[in-house]
């Protein structure tokens, strides 16, 4: 006898051995059998039910996220089980009706292979004429298991909480699958196990319409008001298909050409729009020495593929193959605005121990606040473009016991270009005021938190308001962008209100009167390159790092807001006409203030380029063998 029919037999054995003494016949007391387990098990289907409904109810919510953490998985896990533990979903719980099915077939199949043992020896096996202890020659048996299989999935896939949710092959698919199945193994099991599988099924309707009346899905899913991330359309798959095809096609042939090059400098890019960041310095080096400059991005549209610049070649490679390109980097120095260097998949090179790893911030903010605890941990040499950025890292090394990074008061090349670009461009008065919204991409940003009411309040004014989304935005909540433009089609169309969706200039930003923002460092670029006030609004505030108070300095984001402008709490927003005014009305008087902060907190002030330039030009030289000098 096997484990299998001791254990599960015996136990299943004794209930159906009530179930006969009941019925008195064997085909009934499976019925009764299968009921009775119906009815023990329904607090498990009622939990199963409870929790399919806070799926649903938080599916919208894991889109977001799958969203937002789509290139940081282990970031997407952290934020799915604090979601998870707020609502009260559990795996486990889902997958309890699966568990406990799987040992009762399996005892149904043991007490029917040898209902002797179990029943006695004088045990019935007639059903309806039918022997229930040999293998389903007849044909009844096997049609009402399938039909009763075909019954339970019809009914799962309209009244389910779970199983309506999925797509057309994720219903059909695996109702298919199940009629497939249930077809061959009721022919390969007795005809009592056929039994037990189609008043399973049935009662499982059953079950499933009581669940629905006792936890209604109704009554705790907004079914109307959802959004559901947008499922892409047949065209847009195969597009995808194909520019994946392209992608790794392209990847070959430039990671060839990249690992068959002998490097000193390499730039890393995460996307087109971080050329920007890297842009000064890289003219700098190009002008000034003879190193070549070898520029790796994960964007296979990188506005630098189509420079013609000396001694720069540019690769592309795809966000997996980074993963083992990054361990097999080659070269004396790396630069990139990439936090978290060594944390998550993209590790230091396991080639090339000595690399110097150079970090450029990307924004004017607290690297302190706005990047994760150990961000940069793994870094060699940072640059900072101001005091504050300066004073940020020695406190954390202090309080972490971390060791020295080397520190480049260097400054922040991009706003001396935007600076230059700004004063040497003539910028007339608009007719009427012109305010741009740009928010940042985080979660609870204006365009999800409070768009409305702000929009609200400013329409009233005479004024032309632009809104511009964080690139990321955009491209992570299509279906968001949809509804924004549906939802103020009427204003659009009368030229009241524009929804911002190229970024190849950034006229709207300087030729704005006035910047609104959440979070957003492109308001502090915006008032440093302008010297104009910028509104922030506080929204809930954008913390990569829980622990940013342990080292004692303040972050630039928090008190400069009311410095170069105005912050103001979302529950004022109703007053916001009259401090809109106000502050395009104190623009010359915020001048000379903005002007101030920067002297005092920023480092080489449109020098920047060559402070950076310089340091990176020494560094490779200064690897450089004996050899590579006298051959270059």
């Amino acid at each position: 006898m096997s484990i299998i029919d001791i254990v599960f037999g015996t136990f299943f054995g004794y209930i159906m051995h009530f179930c006969y003494t009941v019925t008195g016949n064997f085909g009934w007391s499976i019925v009764v059998f299968t009921l009775l387990t119906k009815v023990i098990l329904f607090p498990i289907s009622l939990i199963s039910q409870k929790n399919s409904i806070v799926m649903v109810k938080i599916k919208p919510t894991l889109d977001d996220l799958q969203a937002r953490y789509e290139s940081e998985p282990d970031a997407l896990l952290k934020e799915q089980r604090v979601l998870f533990k707020k609502e009260g979903y559990s795996a486990l719980k889902a997958l309890l009706p699966l568990l406990v099915q799987i040992p009762l077939i399996i005892g149904v199949i043991s007490v029917v292979n040898n209902p002797v043992r179990h029943l006695g020896e004088n045990v019935n096996p007639l059903f309806f004429g039918m022997d229930l202890f040999i293998l389903p020659v007849n044909m009844l048996v096997p049609a009402l298991a399938i039909l009763s299989t075909v019954f339970l999935c019809v009914m799962q896939n309209r009244y389910n909480v779970i199983s309506r949710e999925q797509g057309f092959f994720g219903k059909w698919g695996v109702a298919l699958f199940l009629v497939i199945f249930t077809g061959w193994f009721v022919f390969v099991v007795p005809a009592g196990v056929g039994l037990y599988w189609t008043y399973s099924n049935v009662s499982g309707v059953l079950v499933l319409a009581v669940c629905n009346i006792i936890y209604n899905p109704k009554k705790f899913i907004d079914y109307e008001n959802r959004s559901i991330r947008t499922k892409p359309a047949k065209a847009e798959k195969a597009a995808a298909r194909e520019r994946h095809k392209l992608e790794k096609t392209r990847e070959k042939e430039d990671m060839q050409r990249f690992f068959s090059t002998e490097k000193e400098l390499v730039f890393f890019s995460e996307a087109s729009g971080f050329y920007k960041y890297f842009e000064r310095f890289i003219d700098y080096i190009i002008d000034n020495s003879d190193i070549t400059v070898h520029y790796l991005t994960a964007d296979i549209n990188d506005q630098v593929f189509k420079l013609n610049k000396p001694r720069f070649e540019s690769y592309f490679c795809t966000s997996h193959g980074l993963i083992t390109t990054f361990m097999k980097i080659d070269s004396k120095v790396a630069v990139m605005t990439l936090a978290d260097l060594d944390v998550y998949q993209y590790k230091r090179s396991l080639v090339r121990k000595d690399i110097e790893y150079i970090y450029i911030d990307h924004g004017l903010g607290s690297c302190n606040l706005t990047l994760r605890k150990g961000a940069l941990d793994h870094y060699d040499t940072i640059f900072c473009y101001s005091k504050e950025y300066n004073e940020e890292i020695r406190a954390t090394e202090h309080l972490y016991g971390l060791p020295e990074k080397t520190l480049v008061n260097v400054g922040f090349g991009l706003l001396d270009k935007l600076i230059g670009l700004y004063t040497s461009t003539e910028h007339p008065e608009n007719e009427k005021p012109q305010i741009l919204i740009a928010p940042s991409w985080q979660k609870d940003n204006i365009l999800e938190y409070c768009l409305s009411s702000l929009l609200n309040s400013l329409f009233s004014l005479d004024a032309k308001i632009i809104i511009r989304p964080h690139p990321e935005f955009i491209k992570r909540f299509p279906g968001k962008m949809k509804s924004m433009s549906e939802k103020y089609n009427k204003q659009i169309r009368d030229g009241v209100l524009v929804i911002q969706d190229d970024f190849s200039s950034n006229s709207t930003v300087y030729n704005s009167d006035l910047v609104i923002t959440d979070w957003s460092s492109i308001a502090i670029e915006y008032s440093f390159t302008t010297k104009k006030p910028s509104l922030f609004i506080n929204t809930p505030m954008k913390v990569m790092n829980p622990h940013w108070r342990d080292i004692g300095v303040e972050p630039m984001d928090l008190w400069l807001r009311d410095r170069i402008g105005i912050s103001l709490d979302v529950d004022r927003l109703n007053e916001i006409q009259t401090v809109v005014l106000d502050l395009i009305s104190k623009s010359e008087d915020y001048k000379a203030a903005i002007t101030e902060i920067m002297s005092e907190n920023l480092y080489n002030i449109g020098n920047a380029a060559e402070a950076g330039g310089t340091y990176i030009i020494n560094r490779v030289l200064d690897k450089r063998t004996p050899e590579e000098h006298v051959f270059k």
